[in-house]
């Protein structure tokens, strides 16, 4: 199981827009989470940046409904 503290290492992109979204979902939303929303966002975190770009900052969606639901949810989330 990752610990907070290495999830928050991983959530820090170098894109400040990426590590706002990404630390905003894990402080606010990871630990009310189901256990497979949190398998989600984990998975999210291992994709390479410029994809994370285009599924949190621009239009492409995951081919995966629940990750699609997930990128939805940290997108447009008035909370974040």
């Amino acid at each position: 199981m990752n610990s907070i503290a290495k999830l928050k290492w991983r959530c820090r992109r170098g894109t400040k827009e990426l590590d706002y979204l990404l630390e905003g979902y894990l402080d606010k939303y990871f630990n009310l989470a189901k256990s497979n929303e949190q398998s989600l966002f984990i998975e999210l975190l291992t994709y390479q940046d410029d994809l994370l770009i285009l599924y949190l900052l621009g239009n492409k969606v995951p081919d995966l409904v629940e990750l699609a639901a997930l990128v939805k949810k940290i997108r447009t989330n008035p909370d974040l």
